[in-house]
């Protein structure tokens, strides 16, 4: 009954996010057209900062949903990398966007064109209420951890659209263009921190990096207290995606009959310290290497395998 209840919550706490993926992609398009017709790179940067958050939070529902595919004969493990795969491609796109923004912006430094002031101030003022309400949607209720990634998401179109506004109106009562491209930047930079942020974590998922959150050695001595259990080596912690952590070693114990049972505790330890189910655990009764990693004896030196990942 409290599975069924967690799971109401979620569905609750997330059902806004379909209906803030379609405002967010809907007023970018409005806001690069405006951004073309007035003539405001700032308008354009901003339309692609909240194309960047709609983008990773629909990579996110995408990738969900093709978790969901059973493993087959070719792809044994399923499809969960399609979400890095995809991540990778939109990280690539944002950069090619930010480096054309930011060249755009050095050329109106140099050569200022005329822009509607007013046209910027109005769209910039409609995407403000519309981030905000945004953001109200994504508060109402219970929040889980895809709805909080998406309102800091939010949070940054805001901070986006205020730099849009606040060329708009410098434009439109003091005429001054250099704000433009100046705050088109900043807004580039927003986009910046935000792509290479998504970018490393791809990275680090795709290398089959350690989880970020976790430590390996303090996986490996955890496990190296259970009962029976000598010593852990050959530990690798890997993710499949960025929510599914992955784990196998191999484990010297001191009783093969109580194998069923440590493995038990072993899994439970795992599953409920470390968030790590998905578990490949391979057990020996002598040391097949000279080195013992993460000893159970007291006294006895751990050491990390060069081997690991």
């Amino acid at each position: 009954m409290q599975d069924h209840d967690h799971h109401d919550h979620d569905h609750a706490s997330s059902r806004w996010l379909p209906l803030a993926l379609i405002l967010t992609l809907g007023f970018a398009a409005v806001e690069a057209l405006a951004g073309w017709w007035s003539g405001s790179l700032a308008l354009f940067g901003d339309a692609g900062h909240m194309v960047t958050d709609a983008l990773a939070l629909g990579i996110a529902a995408l990738a969900a949903r093709l978790a969901l595919h059973p493993a087959s004969n070719r792809h044994s493990f399923g499809l969960p990398r399609v979400e890095s795969l995809a991540a990778l491609a939109n990280s690539m796109l944002m950069l090619a966007l930010v480096a054309t923004l930011l060249w755009q912006a050095v050329m109106r430094l140099s050569d200022p064109r005329t822009i509607s002031g007013e046209t910027v101030t109005v769209v910039a003022l409609i995407g403000l209420g519309i981030n905000l309400l945004v953001a109200w949607l994504l508060t109402r209720g219970e929040t889980d951890l895809n709805t909080r990634a998406a309102l800091l998401h939010v949070l940054g179109d805001i901070l986006g659209s205020i730099a849009a506004l606040a060329s708009g109106l410098v434009i439109q009562y003091t005429g001054w263009l250099a704000i433009d491209p100046l705050l088109t930047m900043l807004i580039c930079g927003l986009i910046l921190a935000s792509t290479l942020n998504l970018l490393r974590r791809v990275v680090h998922t795709l290398l089959e990096g350690v989880p970020e959150g976790l430590s390996l050695p303090e996986v490996g001595h955890a496990m190296a207290t259970v009962a029976d259990v000598r010593s852990v080596h050959d530990l690798h912690i890997w993710s499949l995606d960025s929510h599914h952590p992955a784990l196998s070693a191999h484990l010297v114990i001191s009783d093969a009959g109580r194998w069923p049972t440590i493995l038990t505790d072993l899994r439970e330890l795992l599953a409920t310290r470390f968030s790590i189910e998905h578990v490949t655990l391979q057990p020996e009764l002598t040391p097949d290497k000279p080195l013992v990693f993460y000893p159970n004896e007291a006294g006895r030196h751990s050491r990390i395998p060069a081997n690991s990942r």
